[in-house]
């Protein structure tokens, strides 16, 4: 959200809440300072889709508005009981308030540190029963957020705008631009993922963050995509990573390496002193993956996948095709 735009929706709720009686769209416009300019540097139409759209953002956001209809000689007044608008108390049991400090010490960045040890002290002054020993657990939970794409990520996501950004897929020797909206972030096994809507490609796709390369830019304009209401980033990662996948490749692997690959196997046996014959789970992406492993791997099949696992390691060497083999 922008600065400007909650500072005007923050002053907006400032003044229906302590006020005593409805205030009019008039009263509301000389009181705060971003209508005043709207309706003096436009017009009163301005003003009023502006009043309009933070009155259903206030709403959104949990906010009780009440509407009078009779308080000023017939013409609309507004105002939010402080009645309505009080939160219930605050009550957590000893198990819960435990999972609440567990979850504030997962974050070691400066910037998210401070938010999570400044929402845990305003819980401890409300009363939670936060315990003598809970800051000697013999959990350390962390969640390692070291690229740059992160917080600018993170932040347009929960601001529902849309971003740029060069990203470089596994294999690939060039980077691409994107034009992505951005769902969700999520950490899986120890990476970090974009899930969003690929503007270019008139698709859903995950991005892996730590292939992000130069800066994230935030773009103006709504999402035209529509967003669903569970983003599940683990299974869209693991069906393009292979995970679950009905269908299975053979494929030989250097003695010594792609541990990864060991780990998913489903057989292996072994050729030589060089070569061990895996076979593994084969879904959309797996091309990308054997690629990295370069030299200690040889895709033996299915056709489609040698074929592929060839053209990523000839966009990265630069070769034709008759001079690279999988």
């Amino acid at each position: 959200m922008a600065i400007a735009k909650a500072e005007r929706l923050m002053n907006l709720a400032l003044c229906l809440m302590n006020t005593r009686r409805p205030l009019s769209k008039k009263e509301l416009r000389e009181s705060i300072e971003a209508y005043r300019e709207a309706w003096q540097s436009s017009s009163e139409d301005a003003f009023n889709r502006m009043f309009e759209r933070d009155k259903d953002d206030l709403r959104e956001l949990g906010l009780v508005i009440d509407v009078d209809e009779s308080a000023l000689d017939g013409e609309l007044g507004y105002l939010a009981r402080p009645d309505r608008n009080r939160l219930p108390e605050i009550a957590l049991d000893a198990e819960e308030a435990a999972a609440l400090t567990l979850a504030a010490r997962v974050w070691q960045q400066a910037k998210m540190s401070g938010a999570a040890s400044g929402a845990l002290q305003k819980l401890r002054a409300a009363g939670v029963p936060f315990g003598e020993a809970e800051g000697r657990t013999a959990l350390e939970p962390r969640i390692p957020a070291r690229e740059a794409a992160f917080e600018p990520l993170l932040t347009a996501a929960r601001d529902r705008r849309p971003v740029t950004f060069e990203y470089r897929k596994a294999g690939a020797a060039a980077v691409e631009q994107r034009s992505v909206e951005p769902w969700a972030l999520e950490c899986w096994r120890g990476h970090w993922y974009l899930a969003g809507y690929d503007r270019d490609r008139g698709d859903a796709r995950v991005f892996r963050l730590s292939r992000i390369t130069g800066k994230v830019k935030a773009k103006g304009g709504a999402f035209v995509g529509t967003v669903p209401e569970h983003v599940d980033v683990r299974a869209t990662v693991a069906k393009f990573a292979g995970e679950g996948a009905t269908a299975t490749a053979t494929v030989r692997v250097r003695r010594g390496a792609g541990f990864p690959l060991r780990t998913k196997a489903l057989n292996s046996t072994r050729v030589d002193e060089v070569w061990d014959e895996l076979e593994i789970p084969y879904g959309n992406g797996l091309g990308a993956d054997l690629a990295e492993f370069g030299p200690d791997v040889v895709v033996l099949g299915p056709e489609e996948l040698r074929a592929d696992v060839v053209d990523r390691l000839r966009a990265v060497a630069g070769l034709d095709s008759e001079d690279v083999r999988a």
